[in-house]
């Protein structure tokens, strides 16, 4: 595939530094003179796009005129608030900044690839959705042992009957971990079977079926954010509620 103008800049720019990191890293690009792949170089288009934003919303901040742009971001701060109100509960507002960047990060990596000159969605490589994976997996573990400590958060694993936790934390443990291949494969597969749906409307009908394509891609791109962001919920909810039967337990 040939390089977009996009990542030959950030080649241009960084391609010296994340050579030698890579090289650091044991890892050996297939074109050593572009460390920085296409797919690479639309996750960081996608978010210093999103760091536009935040800080235009930032600096437009107004109580007595909001304007497109303010009102955009308070409907997105609403949908999400009401979600993480309902699935997290008390204490969601810590929260919800990190949820709503996964849910506009992974929707803006999931359309991104809709526009000109584009033509390559990076959440259909499974390095992206691998990495958002295991962020996600990282900060809700981190939360979930500064709330209840190192002991309180392990005994989760256990189950509520003392003599079933020999048996049950292995599998607990096994499960937990499997979430980031879950979280990956869900999002990857639908993404990838999105392209490809589009590639093919685009190859045999190339006039009127293509329009429902990028619709379909549109629509499937959002529905895989809201997933995501939903399952991050779910998760973070597990991980610093306190389950009283477990609390118990012993």
């Amino acid at each position: 595939m040939q390089a977009y103008a996009i990542t030959r800049f950030f080649n241009h720019l960084f391609g010296p530094a994340a050579a030698a990191l890579l090289h650091l890293a044991g890892v050996h690009p297939a074109d050593p003179a572009m460390p920085i792949s296409n797919t690479y170089s639309l996750e960081l288009l996608s978010f210093l796009i999103l760091l536009a934003i935040f800080v235009l919303v930032r600096i437009t901040l107004s109580v007595e005129s909001p304007g497109a742009v303010q009102h955009l971001a308070e409907m997105i701060h609403e949908f999400s608030g009401s979600h993480a109100d309902q699935i997290i509960g008390h204490g969601y507002e810590r929260f919800q900044a990190f949820v709503t960047c996964v849910f506009l990060f992974v929707l803006l990596n999931n359309l991104i690839g809709l526009l000109p000159p584009f033509d390559l969605t990076p959440t259909s490589r499974p390095a992206v959705p691998l990495a958002i994976a295991l962020c996600t997996f990282i900060y809700y573990n981190f939360y979930g042992f500064k709330e209840q400590g190192i002991v309180g958060y392990v005994k989760h694993f256990m189950g509520p009957v003392w003599w079933l936790a020999p048996l049950l934390f292995p599998i607990e443990v096994i499960s937990h971990c499997a979430r980031i291949m879950s979280l990956t494969i869900r999002l990857y597969a639908n993404m990838l079977a999105s392209d490809l749906i589009t590639l093919v409307a685009f190859s045999i009908f190339p006039f009127l079926l293509p329009v429902a394509g990028l619709g379909l891609h549109a629509a499937v791109s959002l529905i895989q954010a809201y997933v995501f962001m939903l399952l991050a919920m779910i998760y973070l909810t597990g991980a610093v509620s306190h389950d009283e039967a477990t609390a118990e337990m012993a």
